[in-house]
């Protein structure tokens, strides 16, 4: 008997026609019908999957910015392009719970693949017609899925492509993948992809990824505020979109809800998704507490884009939960938050290797979520900001917590906030580029003091240990004028524009 038939009979008969109906291109048949709008990691991702330095590729990124579609979308390129359909499988594990349940699912999976779709090994498969793509969604899903990848692409020429929603479990099977995995976040949209979903309109980035020492030239923010200047209408209209309605693509899919709608949609299927199954289950199968993470969360939101930590955190949570929680907890729900995406913590900025003791800033994934959970709509956008001039002050929070979400979600920059010490005033951002560093600073107002309001810049920047040449000034609106040629002012949509 030989390997493949002891394979056979691994799986009950309705899991295997589950699997047939999740990939009816096996069958010659069309899948469920997708957007024709990629995202902008659309183009990387297939060439990692075709041709990447690892065998696996793992998308990160909170529920609904569009992780299974581009997925689909990726399978379908593939097709295509000539690649024969038994070559490609597709296993969505939050759909099938039965899947989970299987022991070392992704194995038994593989095996029963090569059985009875490609009806030889996958080795084989790799020398005769090329390598199987096995896509794998919402992996975070399994037990032990590290063990079982790294076992996978170890033995057999494969190319794998993974997708989930909860770094704290991705980055658990992170160790035991080194030099087998290539890791990529996803976020809400971006700007331009707002202006080419909602509005019809395209710009090449002026800001690729993998850029890192051009951004250590006042040149390279000089030429990207300029090509931000030639979209100006697009990209303003665009930020009103983006102001409006966040960054997740259903809301721009289906502008025509009513928000009320859609803040509860949001609600149901991000937040509380990722509370009550993303973080719900902790090691060993200990519950977590999901109140203390709703109300960890409802914190983050009021104090997004502040470094707000143990004195406004605890008796708040002690006054709405009526018991005794400790900072230390609240820190390790405020982490458990940080790994689902849904928020990004911006520590401050170490200096002669000793750590700051300051907070870290907390920095929201979308300002709608915001929104959405605590009811409450604070516009970003010039002019609706200036109809609710009221709400200046919280705006410009919401504004550090958009910029600082954005940049921590640039691969290879460090990232950190540089808080009030001594007579040195506090820095919203710092990023650090090799040995070079760019501070900047976030003044969200129609008027802008050239002298006050660039105390701290001056400051970080006259500092030769820090070694910043310049630093950028981000603004509401655009052509803000400063007279120090060293700082560089630049409107919150004209940044956001550029990547």
């Amino acid at each position: 008997m030989s390997q493949i038939d002891i394979f056979n009979d691994l799986l009950a008969p309705e899991l295997a026609d589950d699997l047939r109906r999740l990939n009816p291109h096996w069958a010659g048949l069309p899948g469920p019908e997708i957007p024709s709008f990629h995202r902008h990691l659309f183009h990387r991702i297939y060439r990692n999957l075709q041709a990447g330095l690892t065998p696996a590729t793992v998308l990160r990124g909170t529920r609904r910015v569009g992780k299974t579609i581009l997925v689909r979308q990726v399978m379908e390129k593939a097709l295509a392009e000539g690649v024969a359909a038994n070559r490609i499988l597709y296993v969505p594990f939050d759909e099938i719970g039965s899947l989970r349940k299987l022991r070392d699912p992704i194995l038994t999976i593989a095996r029963w693949y090569e059985s009875k779709i490609l009806a030889c090994t996958l080795n084989e498969a790799a020398r005769s017609t090329g390598p199987a793509y096995l896509l794998f969604d919402e992996v975070q899903n399994l037990d032990a899925w590290a063990p079982q990848i790294k076992h996978l692409v170890d033995n057999n020429s494969v190319r794998v492509l993974l997708t989930g929603s909860s770094s704290l479990r991705i980055e658990a099977g992170r160790d035991s993948l080194a030099g087998r995995i290539t890791t990529l976040d996803l976020g809400p949209l971006l700007l331009r992809e707002i202006a080419e979903l909602s509005l019809g309109g395209r710009a090449e980035a002026h800001w690729v990824d993998n850029e890192g020492e051009p951004l250590t030239a006042p040149e390279f923010w000089m030429n990207g505020i300029a090509k931000a200047r030639d979209a100006a209408e697009l990209r303003l209209r665009a930020f009103s979109a983006f102001s409006s309605r966040g960054g997740y693509p259903i809301a721009h899919e289906r502008a025509d809800a009513p928000w009320q709608d859609m803040a509860g949609y949001l609600n149901e299927t991000i937040v509380k998704r990722a509370i009550q199954h993303d973080l719900r289950l902790g090691p060993r199968g200990a519950k977590r507490d999901e109140k203390l993470l709703e109300e960890v969360f409802r914190l983050c939101c009021r104090y997004a884009g502040q470094a707000a930590g143990q004195s406004a955190f605890v008796p708040e949570i002690r006054q709405a939960l009526a018991a005794n929680i400790g900072w230390s907890r609240i820190l390790t729900y405020m982490r458990f938050l940080d790994g689902t995406l849904l928020v990004r913590l911006i520590p401050a900025m170490e200096l002669r290797l000793k750590k700051r003791k300051a907070p870290a800033k907390i920095c929201l994934g979308d300002h709608s979520l915001r929104a959405s959970w605590l009811q409450e709509i604070v516009p970003l956008d010039p002019q609706g900001l200036n109809a609710n001039s009221q709400l200046t002050d919280l705006a410009g929070h919401l504004a550090e917590s958009v910029l600082g979400y954005f940049l921590a979600s640039i691969p290879n920059l460090e990232l950190a906030h540089f808080p009030a010490r001594g007579a040195e005033p506090e820095v919203d951002f710092v990023l650090t580029v090799g040995t070079r560093r760019i501070p900047i600073e976030v003044k969200y107002r129609r008027r802008i003091d050239p002298h006050d309001d660039t105390r701290g810049l001056r400051a970080f920047i006259e500092k030769t240990v820090y070694n910043a040449p310049f630093g950028l000034l981000v603004t509401l609106e655009d052509d803000v004028r400063v007279p120090d040629p060293r700082i560089i002012p630049v409107s919150l949509s004209a940044l956001l524009w550029m990547r």
